[in-house]
């Protein structure tokens, strides 16, 4: 029998639902530092009564010789605290508080930290400057609820990827300012960074909107026995390193992703997972962990380790097709389930269908915006039986169309957006529309009423 492929034809396979694309997709900077110079900062942040607590650490290189004076500023650039050397508490009376959009009438406030080096070498005198936006907030998670500022905090958003149909992943200003409207626009607070951590300028746009973010590395696609193995555990840790180094000093950022969707019902993934999650509270005691799983909970091995459960689930659309009647009550077996056995806080991490923009159909069948509005309304009856109790998020599968590899199941990419590739809403953005702004006017600050900030308040105006 002739064979099927030329001699040394080779395709590389990947284990995850998103395009990769190749070649260099963010920008790449080259900058110079003086021969003495501040290495990097890290901040932690707590609350005492009225009074906000910057705690920094600075890492200076090149010379121990040297005198670090640090600076807090307020949004007014009055200085609020003085500090010196390379560690130290700054103490802010009468602080203003890093609150997410749609919780405070002045969400996302910063402060700015100025830290000024001078030292003396051979040469003679040097100096480096560097000013680190400081949002000053707090992170807490109990058996049924999620606190920011000793705050009830409901995750309503989305799941992103870098992604659009011009530039692929490669990073774009416009496309980025387009999104964030929308996300305001939508009522979102909150996104996962599925699944990979996103461009710095991402983050640094989330502090200054008020998103915040379940930060994920690109632990996706841990499918097989033989990827839990030392090598890639190794691995897995230095790369949370390399996360947590970057991302650290975001008061968007409230909590880790450290997989999405591994065979965490194997007991290799046990152990590697156990691990990971270690390894990621060690290098930061201040934020919660977390993996996102599709696995059956009495199965999950590594479910035990995390602090907020994050589950993944397609009812009545990778089974039961079409059965929209079903998804109220095997959302609540799952609900039930996971929470009887682990006593945790749950997000529902994933949920969705796949809609291709401009099929109608009544009854509602696969594929149409009908059915997604449908099955959408059934997920929300059952979330909202349980939100009140200890589900604290849900997140919508996904902000937009994008591209994948080819396939059957696949057309032209991942349909399961609520807008379009192009940015263009279907029928169940202006649903998920509706519920998130009644939902942020249920929890919103008592003397005012949520209205969509699509323009205002924007920090390009």
């Amino acid at each position: 029998m002739p064979s099927w492929y030329p001699k040394g034809y080779f395709v590389q396979n990947t284990y995850f639902d998103f395009f990769n694309y190749a070649g260099l997709q963010r920008s790449v900077l080259l900058y110079t530092t003086p021969t003495t110079y501040i290495d990097d900062i890290t901040v932690t942040t707590s609350v005492e009564q009225d009074s906000g607590l910057v705690n920094y650490q600075i890492s200076v290189k090149g010379s121990n010789l040297f005198k670090l004076e640090v600076r807090l500023l307020d949004a007014e650039n009055k200085v609020v605290a003085n500090g010196t050397g390379t560690q130290g508490q700054l103490k802010v009376p009468g602080v203003s508080l890093w609150w997410p959009y749609l919780m405070h009438e002045r969400p996302a406030y910063l402060y700015s930290l100025e830290v000024q080096l001078t030292a003396q070498t051979s040469l003679g005198p040097v100096s480096d400057f560097y000013t680190l936006p400081v949002g000053i907030r707090t992170v807490a998670v109990t058996k049924s609820q999620f606190l920011i500022n000793g705050k009830p905090f409901y995750f309503h958003g989305v799941n992103k990827h870098e992604d659009a149909d011009i530039r692929g992943k490669g990073f774009d200003w416009p496309l980025l300012v387009k999104d964030f409207n929308l996300l305001r626009w939508l009522g979102a607070n909150a996104f996962r960074t599925s699944h990979y951590p996103y461009a710095e300028e991402v983050m640094q746009m989330c502090d200054r909107y008020g998103i915040v973010v379940i930060d994920e590395c690109p632990g996706v696609g841990l499918a097989l026995p033989q990827f839990f193995n030392n090598v890639s555990l190794h691995h897995h840790m230095q790369v949370m390193e390399e996360v947590v180094r970057r991302d650290k000093n975001h008061p968007a950022v409230v909590m880790w992703s450290v997989a999405n969707e591994p065979a965490s019902h194997l007991e290799s993934a046990g152990y590697y997972l156990k691990m990971v999650i270690a390894h990621t509270k060690a290098l930061d005691p201040s934020r919660p962990v977390t993996f996102v799983s599709n696995s059956n909970y009495a199965a999950d091995k590594g479910a035990p380790y995390v602090d907020v459960i994050c589950l993944n689930s397609y009812y009545s659309w990778y089974h039961d097709y079409g059965h929209l009647e079903l998804i109220q009550l095997q959302l609540a077996t799952q609900f039930e389930n996971w929470y009887k056995k682990y006593q945790k806080p749950i997000i529902q991490s994933e949920y969705g269908a796949e809609t291709i923009a401009g099929f109608h159909q009544d009854p509602p069948l696969m594929f149409t915006e009908e059915y997604q509005k449908s099955l959408l309304e059934q997920y929300h009856l059952g979330l909202d039986q349980k939100r009140r109790k200890y589900v604290v998020g849900e997140l919508i599968w996904n902000f937009a169309d994008f591209m994948t590899e080819q396939s059957p199941t696949r057309v032209l990419g991942n349909k399961k957006g609520i807008f379009t590739r192009q940015r263009q809403p279907k029928s169940a953005a202006f649903l998920l529309r509706e519920r998130y702004w009644k939902i942020a006017n249920e929890t919103r600050y008592p003397h005012s009423v949520a209205k969509s900030q699509c323009l205002e308040n924007s920090p390009f105006t």
